[in-house]
């Protein structure tokens, strides 16, 4: 009999990913003690939000991660970036693309692929389908504040050491542009999370300002 242990699984092409997706947003949520999801924003032009769902939310929370490849500013970038609104651009210049759609996720797929060991992924790709094994994967989709919705959420960026656990860097949602190896090394990979301000509560849409939390 298998035991699937919190964010650990089998192959996955064994097992249903919807299954999965279902399991991990289970666990996280018993752990977490609140649950975000997608959904039609409160603002009239925001498309898709973020929203708690069920329970709440304490300050200095990480809420969500957001998702992408990893770009330095000398890469090419200009088909990948036209009409893209999920192109997130750190301090140091990096920038992230979270778009799941159209040639980001071609690139983002091309490049996992490219970097995987033998079997083995250094980074996730299923948030780039309808059934994430990081259910905080989701970060690209948090509005902007307005007028009306002060921020709740900001942005935090740091670079995952070289010596992190290899068996959990699939869970990562991010990749390099670039080869993730330096001197035949995993590279540090940069994430950004959004991290709570103040109390949320269940029912509560995520705004960011889009600065980030420097520390």
């Amino acid at each position: 009999k298998t035991v699937i242990t919190p964010f650990c699984f089998p192959h996955r092409d064994k097992l249903n990913t919807k299954i999965i997706s279902n399991y991990n947003f289970t666990q996280i949520t018993s752990l977490l003690y609140f649950e975000i999801d997608m959904k039609p924003s409160v603002l009239p032009t925001g498309g898709i939000g973020v929203f708690v769902t069920h329970g709440s939310v304490e300050p200095g929370t990480v809420v969500s991660m957001y998702p992408g490849l990893i770009y330095s500013p000398h890469e090419p970038k200009l088909f990948q970036s036209l009409l893209n609104p999920f192109i997130f651009r750190c301090i140091d210049g990096m920038l992230v693309d979270g778009n799941d759609k159209n040639l980001s996720k071609f690139m983002y797929r091309s490049c996992c692929q490219r970097d995987r060991i033998g079997p083995y992924l250094i980074s996730d790709m299923s948030w780039l389908t309808p059934f994430p094994v990081n259910p905080l994967a989701v970060g690209q989709y948090v509005n902007n504040q307005s007028t009306e919705h002060q921020a709740n959420v900001a942005y935090q960026e740091f670079d995952i050491p070289a010596d992190f656990p290899f068996h959990l860097r699939k869970f990562i949602p991010n990749n390099f542009y670039s080869s993730s190896y330096e001197n035949e090394e995993i590279r540090q990979t940069r994430v950004i999370v959004l991290v709570s301000l103040r109390n949320i509560k269940e029912g509560e849409e995520l705004f960011s300002s889009y600065f980030t939390v420097v520390h």
